[in-house]
């Protein structure tokens, strides 16, 4: 938290700010982007096999990562438990608490941000979103502008020679939170029940309690175990390198 501390001592340097969530993704887009300061929210429900990965980022980067986390909450459980909320239309607690509000307290009015969205269709309508609904926040978004995919980033970190977080061999598409309680695909479930039983197990618990129906199936709202046992699970995806992708690799050795 150095630099929110300098900033309010009245240092008001723009920086340019890297959102840096440990995926194949915001690595690439930190590395391209070259920014001032890397940022990383603390949300502690992620995979142990992401701090290894952040490790080799930090020696890829060669920039130390600034985390930033909420004390208020331990983890992800901890936000589901005392708000008694897992996800609706409104979004999810974990990341209002988790990662909002932490980013809301180190930034800076002038920051530029960074962020990985990819150049894939669903991440393209995110950072649409994200724009209107932050409007004046002043953003950067790498890898949609060069056209770079996230089959490509894990092509990239690899030819980097960094291996990706384990979530991606395992067929999840990021690294984020195990469980993430916004996906609604029950191949995820099922994936999240082959891979991770006791979180699984936990969180059939706390979702009954709540009444909340976290899983679609057949267009139906359901219950996380009524997902059938032999549902498919999602699939690795593979890393793939085209011209977009090789261009931007010869960026990262300039």
């Amino acid at each position: 938290m150095q630099c929110l501390q300098s900033w309010r001592n009245g240092d008001e340097t723009m920086r340019r700010v890297s959102w840096f969530s440990c995926g194949a993704a915001s690595a690439v887009a930190t590395a391209l982007s070259k920014p001032d300061v890397i940022a990383y929210c603390e949300v502690g429900s992620e995979h142990e096999d992401n701090k290894r990965f952040m490790a080799d980022c930090v020696k890829w980067f060669e920039k130390e990562i600034t985390m930033l986390k909420n004390p208020k909450f331990k983890d992800t459980w901890e936000v589901w438990e005392k708000k008694s909320y897992l996800a609706g239309i409104a979004g999810a607690p974990c990341t209002l608490e988790l990662k909002v509000k932490p980013r809301l307290d180190f930034q800076r009015p002038d920051d530029i941000h960074i962020f990985g969205y990819t150049a894939d269709g669903p991440d393209i309508k995110r950072a649409k979103g994200m724009g209107e609904h932050w409007p004046d926040l002043k953003t950067e978004f790498p890898l949609i502008e060069r056209g770079i995919t996230k089959a490509a980033c894990l092509a990239i970190i690899e030819d980097v020679g960094i291996k990706p977080p384990l979530t991606y061999a395992l067929g999840f598409p990021n690294a984020n939170c195990l469980p993430c309680v916004k996906a609604q695909s029950p191949s995820y479930w099922a994936l999240i029940r082959k891979e991770f039983p006791e979180k699984f197990n936990r969180m059939v618990k706390l979702s009954r309690k709540l009444d909340v129906r976290l899983c679609v199936i057949k267009g139906e709202r359901a219950f996380i175990d009524e997902i059938p046992q032999n549902h498919k699970t999602t699939k690795p995806l593979a890393p793939e390198c085209d011209f977009l992708c090789s261009l931007a690799e010869q960026d990262l050795i300039k």
